[in-house]
């Protein structure tokens, strides 16, 4: 129940939806419960029971225990003022009365599901707003153990779960139990005694279809994760669709995902014969309510005498009026079931706090003016450190490059400095303030990154590097483009800048997708480039080019380049060389050539490329 709370939550901004739903809901319930009544006349007409002829002055009403004798001696008084005389105006006139009431009760019915519309809609989109904004605020250390697909999977089917089956309860906390109070009431304004006899068997019928429910939410948990599994399946073969036909593993991954809909067909069964069940179970208890309802009424009419034939019909509608709700009721439990589950797997996102949280009174940084300072920092992502007490000054307008072999920590101080993880020991300064004390917007805002994979998006050119600056003009990015050697091939394109260029950018090379990428860092025109190895991944002439591009992008710029391709950084002004997490030289190209140490056997060994 404290999952329904959170999600009540985002109801609040359409309460004026709510509280229109709950009158409708109101006047639905009343008008169901009194159409049956007004079936009562109807029946004494068709009859012709002598009562009905008998009433010639107006009734007064004599308090709520005489109630149901004032309506009939109201409506026995109405026919014979305006029908004495023929019965088929009688009739005429209480039917006007019952279509009259079914009318009411079904137009008040399409404006309440009207007006919950545009709360379990609104619900639904502020739910996935949520979410996707949550998604994108958690640091990347919270994707490093979640499967994507399971993500998509909370975003799309989890959220939409909840719409369907956890707000279904928003219909029915209203309307059904109402209904029930008021069919109640004009229960016990019929008889009484034939209410409470019905009262015996309504508890036992609960207890029963409570027990079916009982281990709905753990199936429906196991049907959503395996949902999430056969997701991220998808997406990782989509993903690695070369790989896969390149080793000739489509039988693997094809055997995998059989696995996961197996289990999942196998979870659904198990779920929705459990759910199908209570739908039977309820009704074939409701019926035989009304049987045993038919066996003593009978015999308070036939033999007792003390309920006539009309209103004990009238009853007997009003009993089978009971069981639409009932049954709504029963249905709407194991919704709340489903939903609670998928609600968990979506608040657990919407609930997570993020460990990079900005100060609450972190400052906004707009201008870089000296050094960017490490200060002893160490950091892990597990249990091993990746950096053990390291320490640079990164000076306004030097470039410092980082070099050495893989694992050796160079990509985890381009992941520090940015703050996509903060430091475990130590700390990292812009111009001697902590970044912690800074808002990690300022802090990226001042920062433009190229890494080794270019991440370009399923859209144009021209939107992938607005990016960047998102009010650039066309001949803003025009300019980029060509600091980045890039506008060569954009020019010939037959859109050229609004040219989609697919899924993951596909339909360009290595070479041109990277050049896109320093074109959107050169657009942003930050004062501090964060390389991560930008050229590694390229054949030798894309190299050269974007090579070019990164230095027209570097020039007055402070550069911290993370390189594989030793070539590329001989011309910084410092080049540290990491090992195991801490600094083995530094120096410039030719200081480190003369020390003869760790660099120049790195030179050395890619010598031959």
């Amino acid at each position: 129940m404290n999952y329904f709370k959170q999600i009540i939550g985002f109801a609040r901004p359409y309460k004026s939806f709510a509280i229109l739903n709950i009158v409708c809901n109101i006047f639905y319930a009343f008008f169901s419960a009194l159409s049956f009544i007004a079936l009562i006349p109807m029946l004494d007409v068709l009859f012709a029971k002598p009562s009905i002829k008998e009433v010639t002055t107006k009734p007064e009403w004599q308090g709520i225990t005489n109630t149901m004798d004032y309506f009939k001696d109201y409506m026995a008084f109405q026919v014979n003022q305006n029908a004495s005389d023929d019965a088929s105006k009688a009739l005429l006139l209480v039917i006007s009365l019952v279509i009259v009431l079914f009318f009411l009760k079904n137009i008040f019915n399409y404006l309440a599901m009207y007006f919950i519309t545009f709360l379990r809609n609104g619900v639904l989109k502020d739910l996935r707003n949520a979410i996707f904004k949550k998604i994108t605020e958690l640091p990347i250390s919270f994707y490093s153990e979640k499967r994507k697909g399971d993500t998509i999977a909370r975003i799309s089917n989890d959220v939409q779960e909840i719409q369907s089956s956890f707000l279904s309860i928003l219909e029915l906390i209203v309307r059904e139990p109402l209904t029930i109070i008021f069919t109640i009431v004009m229960m016990l304004l019929i008889s009484a005694k034939l209410t409470l006899f019905v009262f015996i068997f309504i508890p036992i019928s609960g207890f029963i279809i409570s027990r079916i429910g009982k281990s709905l939410k753990k199936k429906s948990d196991r049907v959503q994760k395996e949902q999430g599994t056969f997701l991220s399946i998808i997406e990782e073969t989509l993903g690695g669709l070369k790989v896969i036909k390149g080793f000739n593993a489509e039988g693997t991954f094809l055997n995998k995902f059989k696995g996961s809909t197996e289990r999942f067909y196998n979870f659904s069964n198990k779920l929705l014969n459990r759910q199908n069940f209570a739908s039977p179970t309820s009704e074939f208890l409701g019926i035989t309510v009304i049987a045993i309802l038919l066996w003593y009424g009978g015999r308070m009419v036939l033999i007792d005498g003390t309920l006539d034939g009309s209103s004990f019909i009238a009853y007997m509608g009003l009993a089978y009026n009971i069981l639409t709700p009932a049954k709504a009721i029963s249905k709407a439990s194991y919704s709340v079931k489903k939903g609670n589950a998928a609600a968990e797997r979506v608040l657990e996102v919407l609930n997570t706090v993020s460990p990079l949280q900005d100060a609450p009174d972190a400052k906004t940084k707009e201008t870089f003016e000296s050094q960017i300072s490490l200060n002893n920092i160490s950091f892990k992502y597990e249990e091993d450190f990746v950096l053990k007490n390291f320490s640079l000054i990164v000076p306004k307008g030097k470039s410092v490059a980082l070099v050495g072999q893989s694992g050796s920590g160079k990509s985890t101080i381009a992941n520090l400095v940015t703050r996509f993880y903060d430091v475990n020991e130590g700390s990292i300064s812009i111009d001697d303030i902590n970044i912690k004390d800074l808002t990690k917007h300022s802090v990226r805002n001042l920062m433009g990154i190229v890494t080794q994979d270019s991440i370009l998006f399923n859209d144009s050119i021209k939107n992938n590097i607005l990016l960047g600056k998102e009010d650039a003009s066309d001949k803003e990015i025009e300019d980029a483009l060509k600091v980045a050697n890039a506008w060569e091939f954009v020019k010939d394109l037959p859109q050229g800048i609004e040219t989609n260029i697919g899924d993951s950018g596909n339909k360009l090379s290595g070479g041109q997708k990277q050049r896109l990428s320093i074109a959107r860092a050169v657009l942003k025109n930050p004062p501090i480039m964060i390389l991560d190895e930008a050229t590694s991944a390229l054949d030798t002439e894309s190299e050269r080019l974007v090579q070019e591009a990164l230095e027209n992008m570097m020039k007055n710029r402070t550069s911290i380049v993370i390189a594989h391709r030793l070539s590329t950084i001989q011309n910084a002004d410092v080049i540290v060389v990491m090992q195991k997490g801490e600094i083995a030289e530094h120096g410039t190209h030719s200081e480190l050539i003369t020390q003869n140490g760790v660099y120049k056997k790195l030179v050395e060994m890619q010598s031959f490329d």
